[in-house]
């Protein structure tokens, strides 16, 4: 076994709505999505971005796997969104790219 970044198996892209945010993550290849769907639960999401999530804030997770993708909803994250947040990413653009800092297992 070898422990990767998930970049190496996927990339991502980020939504917003109002202060929650969406970031889709989707696997280079098919054949890495069950890798994926078995490692990066809602809760490992959740617990990787809970200095940002508000207190009692739940992470929700839809599969996608005709593309190989899963969606990770993140209620409350953008602290009231873009024209209320005082963040430099109010968009929270770059919480996908920190997602893909995660690191997983895969076979080697």
């Amino acid at each position: 076994m070898a422990t990767v970044m998930l970049r190496t198996l996927a990339h991502s892209r980020t939504g917003d709505k109002g202060d929650t945010s969406n970031i889709s993550l989707i696997a280079y290849r098919l054949e890495d999505y069950e890798v994926l769907c078995a490692q990066v639960t809602a809760e490992r999401v959740g617990a990787f971005f809970a200095e940002l999530l508000p207190q009692g804030s739940v992470v929700r997770r839809y599969e996608l796997p005709g593309l190989g993708a899963l969606n990770f909803v993140l209620p409350g994250i953008l602290k009231g969104g873009v024209t209320r947040a005082l963040a430099l990413d109010a968009h929270g653009k770059c919480l996908g790219a920190g997602l893909l800092g995660m690191r997983v297992e895969v076979v080697d």
